[in-house]
């Protein structure tokens, strides 16, 4: 059955439709026509209730017999007959095989059935005008002409019709699959970006709640061993234990509005605060040389993230007597470079979560981070970032990459 033209189908589809319309058109003025002019009562009334029951019965096999081919059957069988009494009750009438043509098409599902369906249509309207004008030679002749005329074109439509209906199905099937595709597609990067996200607050969460409530176990653990032996010193971590808890709630609420911030001033000062509560809690020597670089936000939080964990990774795993921290402007970009001279590691051997963490945040803003370490003989972590938004991956000059130990893609 035909169903309702969509965009982009075959031209063919589109005529079919509206040669449909006009023949309920033509149906519906013939109707009126009847209904206005001086037909006499029999012939009036007769060819209005055959035109009302063909207008019911394509109604109702529109409506419940679209995915039944029965249903289509059922209506040509009853379109053959109200024809050919329509040609026998009022002349002119037989014009409705020519508009009508295109249901014995729609409403079956094989080119026989569209053949055979046209085929009695003809017979039928050729016997209803030969009936009504009177058995003759003559008569006979003329209407079978007129008939086999419209069969003609009927057969070239059967003929059309299927490879019409094919390249509608086709394109139909088309964009299916293409809506199929683009849900998919959404899904995906539905799915795909709350993995994003989710790795991000999974990176803020660990480089600073995280490494702050590390910071406070450290120091409670501390504080309680020193209560007896050296109070003065178990007050000073108490009070940065409440010193960071504050700094934790900050970020916190933080990371659940606006997003990560960190204080006014230069990324030197951001830093040089870290590095100083870093002695503080631990007590080790630190060589800091941070000079001021004007830098954006993004680059600011990615240096101090770094600087962070870099130290954090220290206090936790190196054994370190001396630390040092250099922030330096290249003309490549900005450095930042931790140093210790703690037991040292295996890069590629190395668990965890911090270094993956920092190779992504700088690697999101074009930066890069390199990890030098061997057993005995300390750490050094560099990292690397383009000083304009958005600008090239730096590529430091070789003697910066330069160290006694490889470099392997790692984390602490």
């Amino acid at each position: 059955m035909l169903q309702r033209p969509q965009r982009g189908d075959p031209f063919w589809i589109w005529l079919l439709h509206s040669w449909d319309l006009l023949a309920w058109a033509v149906i519906g003025l013939l109707a009126l026509i009847t209904v206005l002019g001086g037909t006499p009562g029999p012939q009036k009334y007769g060819s209005l209730a055959l035109m009302a029951v063909l207008a019911a019965a394509n109604a109702a096999v529109r409506r419940w017999g679209r995915r039944r081919p029965l249903g289509g059957y059922a209506y040509l069988a009853l379109l053959v007959p109200v024809l050919g009494a329509l040609a026998y009750l009022r002349d002119g009438y037989g014009v409705l095989y020519t508009v009508t043509l295109v249901q014995f098409v729609i409403y079956v599902d094989s080119l026989r059935g569209a053949l055979t369906a046209s085929a009695l249509g003809a017979v039928a309207i050729t016997a209803g005008g030969v009936l009504r004008e009177g058995w003759d030679t003559d008569t006979l002749t003329k209407n079978t002409i007129s008939s086999l005329g419209v069969y003609a074109v009927s057969v070239l439509i059967a003929l059309l019709t299927p490879r019409a209906l094919e390249l509608r199905d086709e394109r139909a099937r088309l964009r299916a699959q293409l809506a199929s595709t683009q849900a998919e597609l959404a899904e995906a990067l539905r799915r795909e970006g709350a993995a994003r996200e989710r790795a991000r607050m999974a990176r803020e969460i660990h480089d600073t709640l995280a490494q702050g409530f590390a910071s406070i176990v450290v120091l409670a653990e501390a504080a309680r061993a020193g209560l007896a032996g050296d109070p003065d010193r178990s007050a000073a971590q108490l009070r940065s234990i409440e010193q960071t808890a504050r700094e934790n709630l900050t970020e916190a609420r933080a990371l659940v509005g606006s997003g990560p911030q960190i204080a006014p001033g230069s990324v030197a000062q951001a830093i040089r605060r870290t590095v100083e509560r870093f002695a503080q809690d631990t007590g080790l020597a630190v060589e800091a040389d941070l000079p001021d670089v004007d830098c954006d936000q993004p680059t600011r939080i990615a240096l101090l993230r770094c600087a962070q964990e870099s130290l954090a990774n220290v206090r936790k795993h190196a054994a370190a007597s001396t630390v040092g921290v250099v922030l330096a402007e290249q003309p490549y970009g900005v450095e930042l470079e931790v140093t210790d001279d703690g037991r040292g590691f295996v890069v590629g051997d190395a668990p965890g979560f911090g270094l993956d963490g920092m190779r992504r945040r700088l690697a999101e803003l074009g930066g890069e981070l390199t990890v030098t370490s061997s057993p005995g003989d300390g750490t050094r972590v560099l990292a690397v970032l383009p000083l304009g938004p958005g600008g090239p991956a730096p590529v430091p000059p070789a003697r910066e990459l330069e160290s006694g130990a490889p470099t392997h893609d790692s984390q602490v």
